[in-house]
């Protein structure tokens, strides 16, 4: 299996794919989205491009990008590094400029890695776009400076992934919490993480959705619902600034209810490489709350609250759809 990471374009059109970092950062309250992104269309020339977007809680917003042509692109594996324009990525962080904007950030890989998109499926070329997790949970070490504003960053919480594929889906709803903790008490939860997408395709002409897929570790424990009846049975909501659903592994389910106020929304456009285009909606300071429970002894269908736990202001959000909402505005893309 190649790395997590490994470039997965082979110079053919009809292909996407992005490298991304979201992190939150306690002190400030700031929220930070770095994204590396190929494009290339079905017709004309491939392009790359750097994607940043930061928000804070008292509603200031920024998001810039920069395209480049795409022999500023340069990737390699074992160990894997990507190098795009102005910005560099490793196993081991992030550095780069363009515009108003620079970073230096670096982690430490941790143990576990994220796999939404179940190798079934995967085999099966069910799903348009490929998403995988290298680093779910990370302390994050660095800088990262926009509009004359430099931020400090002392072990805040974070993750990178990668994704890649021929076509969004129509619609999803997504989550990321990475310094999640015991809601009743504050107390910390290190190494515990969650991951959930839930998305709507279409399928012989008609939407089929949303079908969700979970993936984390919660109270030290590992937790998957991908399988392809689990993603089925799962039940999700997805809207502007609210986000749940419900997923079960075996004698464990999750409830989860994510919320992101309007004015902590970045709005960008993507394109898909026929020239379609989405409008999606991203915080990374959205509240995120995940009740664990666990099968209990009793009657059929009886569950037992194990424990709630949150993300206050620390978790990552995305709403995507093919038609733009009124009156939000847009930050990145036209």
């Amino acid at each position: 299996m190649p790395d997590l990471n490994t470039l997965r374009w082979d110079g053919r059109p009809g292909h996407y794919e992005v490298w991304f970092i979201t992190l939150a950062d306690r002190g400030s309250g700031a929220g930070i989205w770095l994204r590396f992104a190929i494009h290339a269309p079905l017709e004309g020339p491939a392009d790359c491009s750097l994607w940043f977007a930061a928000m804070s809680p008292d509603g200031e917003r920024h998001g810039a990008r920069e395209k480049f042509a795409i022999e500023r692109l340069d990737a390699a594996s074992a160990p894997f590094r990507l190098s795009l324009a102005g910005g560099q990525l490793s196993d081991l962080g992030s550095t780069g400029a363009f515009g108003d904007i620079a970073w230096e950030l670096r982690w430490e890989p941790g143990p576990d890695r994220g796999l939404p998109v179940h190798p079934l499926v995967e085999r099966a070329r069910l799903a348009k776009t490929m998403l995988v997790i290298p680093e779910p949970c990370l302390a994050i070490e660095g800088f990262v400076e926009w509009g004359g504003r430099r931020l400090e960053l002392h072990g805040a919480h974070g993750a990178q992934a990668h994704l890649w594929g021929a076509r969004h889906a129509s619609r999803w709803g997504w989550a990321h919490a990475a310094d999640l903790q015991v809601q009743a008490t504050g107390e910390p939860c290190p190494g515990d993480w969650i991951d959930a997408i839930s998305v709507t395709t279409p399928r012989l002409g008609r939407e089929i959705g949303p079908s969700s897929a979970v993936v984390g570790r919660l109270l030290g424990e590992p937790f998957a619902a991908t399988g392809p009846l689990q993603v089925v049975r799962s039940r999700a909501q997805c809207a502007l600034t609210s986000y749940r659903v419900r997923a079960q592994d075996g004698a464990r389910r999750l409830d989860i209810d994510v919320s992101a106020p309007r004015e902590a929304l970045v709005g960008v456009v993507y394109e898909d490489p026929d020239g379609e285009r989405l409008h999606c909606w991203n915080s990374e300071i959205a509240s995120l709350r995940c009740q664990v429970r666990d099968r209990s002894g009793g009657r059929p269908g009886s569950w037992r609250l194990r424990e709630t736990l949150s993300a206050p202001g620390r978790a990552c959000f995305e709403y995507a759809q093919r038609s733009p909402i009124p009156g939000m505005t847009t930050h990145i893309g036209a």
